[in-house]
This record gives structure tokens, sequence and C-alpha cells, in this order.
């Protein structure tokens, strides 16, 4: 098979397409013919050496993919040959064929197809552990999502205004703005404006009467998390998502105590390893949402493996708007360019 790979750490540039064996399942294992890879801000820290988890190289990224199941091994029971299914690993999606745990592959619905799925589950599990189980979210709360334009931030905008909330999206362009219109928010702030520190609050409490917001997801880190504090609500819930904006911030625990908010963090992967049965739950959970048109999958750029590279610049340079994939057996240019 072919795959995208990285002989050790570096730079993007420095990704090839290898000739690999095709690999075989073991126990309550599967392999999957990949139709297409997602591409996902993480993926781009493993192959710079700077994520939290990081492979033995040499190694093949991704953690995102979709296509056809062609082998099942000993002991699988959901999912079989021919199936369509959506998986979630650690690394190696960006291949021709995955072996993936069987309980980390989703059979999809009908309704679904299957390039787009390579890209739904990874921001939209995301989503779903941040605001259900890590914030509790209620129908009716106000949710402010920072880095809306990405793509688990438009995830976090759509979710949530699926599940009844009152959306405000913090972007960095008109782009971007859009896009966060799009996926169901309902106001919008700039968040490339100077002081975000007081802006941020300021903005946040016009929109909800004064009461700021029940609800914060935050993917950027810096000056904008600083301001996303202070925009909470009394007995608010922040979940930390990353760090884009680069700055790590430090918290003022008086202010949390004070103000008697929660502040918490999600790392998405540890419920894939540790608690499976809740992941498939909320799999369950946003298929649904998404076969009642409520969630949207925003696939804005497709490439083939040679140009991985490229397909991770975009995200590095923050050049894209929503999700960006990587599709198997293509060496001709047939990517949609980015919005």
């Amino acid at each position: 098979m072919k795959a995208v790979l990285a002989r050790s750490f570096g730079p993007i540039e420095n990704l090839e397409v290898a000739d690999l064996p095709d690999p075989a399942p073991g126990p309550g294992e599967v392999v999957v013919d990949v139709a297409a890879a997602g591409v996902n801000y993480p993926d781009l820290l493993v192959v710079g050496g700077k994520y939290q988890i990081l492979p033995t190289p040499p190694f093949i990224p991704g953690k995102e993919a979709a296509g056809v199941v062609s082998a099942v091994g000993e002991g699988v029971d959901t999912c079989r040959v021919g199936d369509r299914v959506l998986a979630l690993v650690e690394h190696g999606a960006y291949c021709e064929r995955l072996r993936a745990p069987a309980a980390n592959c989703f059979v999809l619905p009908e309704g679904m197809g299957t390039i787009e799925a390579a890209v739904f589950a990874l921001t939209y599990q995301t989503a779903w552990f941040a605001l259900v189980t890590r914030a509790a979210m209620r129908d009716g709360d106000a949710v402010f999502v920072t880095g809306a334009g990405g793509g688990v931030g438009s995830a976090c905008v759509a979710l949530a205004r699926a599940l009844g909330g009152q959306v405000i999206a913090g972007v960095s362009t008109p782009e971007k703005a859009a896009l966060a219109r799009a996926a169901g928010a309902h106001h919008i702030i700039d968040l490339s404006q100077d002081n975000l520190r007081d802006r941020i609050r300021e903005e946040v409490r016009a929109v909800t009467g004064g009461k700021g917001a029940d609800v914060i997801c935050e993917v950027v880190g810096g000056d904008v998390f600083d301001g996303a504090v202070r925009a909470l609500a009394w007995s608010g819930r922040l979940v930390v998502l990353g760090f884009a904006g680069g700055r790590i911030p430090r918290l003022s625990m008086n202010y949390v105590l004070l103000k008697n908010i929660a502040v918490t963090g999600l790392h998405w992967s540890d419920y894939r390893e540790w608690h499976p049965e809740m992941m498939r739950e909320a799999q369950h959970r946003l298929f649904e949402l998404h076969g009642q048109g409520l969630l949207r999958i925003d696939l804005t750029a497709t490439f083939p493996m040679r140009r991985a590279a490229e397909a991770l610049a975009l995200l590095r340079d923050r050049k894209v708007t929503g999700k960006v994939a990587i599709v198997m057996g293509n060496e001709e240019d047939g990517s949609r360019r980015p919005a």
C-alpha cells in the first residue's frame, strides 16, 4: 500500500509517500480500505514532534479516516467486510489501508458520504465531550466559542446550536465569520481587535443582557483566553481545548473562587482509549443529529497523498476555513480550493 510517511519529527515538507506492506487485522481489529483521511491541527503537531502523545518514527500521521472494511479480526462484531465506516486512531490514517481497533470504528449512516465522513468524527466528538461531558451544557445556555472558524471551533458552534444554545462565535476574519454564521452562530465577535482582555467581556455581556457566557469553548489561548475568562457568567464553565494562538495562559485562582466558575480541560483521545463506550454513544448521538440536518460537514479542500504537506500547511498558516481531507488513490489535482 501507499502511505504518507514521516521518517523523523520535523518540518511537514519532509513528508513523503512510501510503499509499505499491507496490514492484517489482529483480534479485535479491522482493516479499512481508506477513501479519505481528515487533516487536523494535532497532525501538524505530531509531525513536528510537539504533541502530547508521539509515535516512534518512522510513522504515518493522521487520526481519522473513512472507507470500506476489507478484513476483520477474531472477535469483531461491530462491523463486517463491506461496511462503510469511519475510524479513529492515535496516528496512521494517511494511508490506503488502515488497521484500527474495531471499538473505534463506526458504521456510517446511509445519508453520509464516505469522504465527508473522514472529517466528521474528531471535531464533532471533541465538541460533544467539551459541551456535553465537560461543560454540562443545558438548553438555553449562552455559549461562546473562540476560534470558531477552525475545524473544532465550527463544530462547537454547530453542536451548541443543535443543543439549544445561544451561540456567540469569536473569529479573526470576515471569511471565518461567514463560516461561523453558516454553522449556526447567533452573534459574532471580532478577535482581531486590540485589548481583547476587555473587549471580549464587553461584547459577550452586550449580547447576553449583561450576564456573560454560561459556557465557553476556548481553543486559542493567549489574550483571547484572558478575555474569555472575564466574559464568564457567575457559575460559568470554560473548557480549554487548545492554544492555537501560541501563548499558554495563566489563571488567577482568586477569580475562579469569586465568580464560582469552573475551568476544565479536554484531551479528547483519552475518551477513545479509556472509555470507548462513551465515544460510541457520543458518535451515535452525533449521527442522529447529522441525520436531522442539524450538523454540517464543511469539507472545503481535498488533496492527494503527494500533497499532504500542502494540506497541513493550510492549517499551519491559518489559511483555511472548515475541514481539509487527503483523498487516497488520487494523484490528480482534484483539490477544492479553501474558502
